[in-house]
């Protein structure tokens, strides 16, 4: 029998699923048949994600998670079990120029976007290793392969996220865990709606495609990574960019 998209009996948490790619990506594994567990800082809104999975025919529920918060990602782990899928989504940036950054904002920046994902690992990894195997997804930037303007920090924090998935990848094999990376290019998200028009528009040009990315171009890579079709795949990266990074 050939391998299909079809997650049906999994259990899947994605974070930062109130909006954007997470939000895209919640909705899409739950339509593959998995039972989503959203989480996002805004609770009301992850709320809205999972009553939206729900009308669409799909399984999940909503909960409030901050991924800087050490003890709630703990809460959330142990009161889960063994996961079957987990995706990370969360993330956040402000451009600016490095020199003016704060120190709060560095180390805002790095807990959310790289520690995020470490605390997220190491909570759900346990139970996941005893159940027998898993997939552990988790959404970086083209700016942690290449650089970004403004970014510097955040491109920082999301190559540290390629770095740990591939070496989390080498240790957790062996225990039938495939973690893999998904990068997304400029997408149409609130944060590049947020970049003067100037600047999205010369993004676009740039673009092979001549489009930005959707959320659902990013929710379909995920889909491919947390489904058995990736079953032979671990430690790579995937960019989602309408071909503006083509990079080894």
């Amino acid at each position: 029998m050939r391998p299909s998209m079809d997650l049906s009996g999994k259990t899947a948490i994605v974070t930062g699923a109130g909006s954007g790619i997470g939000r895209a990506v919640a909705e899409t594994l739950a339509g593959a048949g998995a039972h989503v567990v959203a989480t996002d800082i805004d609770g009301a809104a992850v709320e809205e994600t999972a009553a939206a999975a729900r009308e669409a025919g799909g399984s999940a529920e909503a909960r409030a998670l901050d991924v800087t918060d050490k003890a709630a990602i703990l809460d959330i782990a142990a009161s889960l079990g063994a996961v079957d899928v987990l995706a990370n989504v969360a993330g956040w940036d402000r451009i600016m120029p490095f020199t003016e950054n704060t120190p709060e904002f560095i180390e805002r920046i790095v807990e959310l976007n790289y520690l995020g994902a470490v605390r997220m690992c190491h909570a759900l990894l346990p139970a996941m290793i005893e159940a027998g195997g898993g997939k552990i997804v988790s959404v970086s930037s083209d700016a942690g392969r290449v650089g970004s303007m403004g970014e510097t920090v955040y491109a920082g924090a999301k190559g540290g996220v390629i770095a740990f998935s591939k070496s989390l990848a080498r240790e957790t094999a062996r225990h039938n865990i495939n973690v893999n990376v998904v990068c997304p290019g400029p997408t149409d998200t609130p944060l590049f709606r947020g970049q003067p028009e100037r600047m999205q528009q010369a993004l676009i040009r740039a673009i092979p495609f001549r489009r930005v990315g959707t959320p659902q171009d990013l929710a379909n890579a995920v889909l491919f990574f947390a489904g058995p079709l990736s079953d032979y795949v671990t430690g790579q990266v995937l960019s989602v960019s309408g071909g503006l990074t083509m990079v080894d």
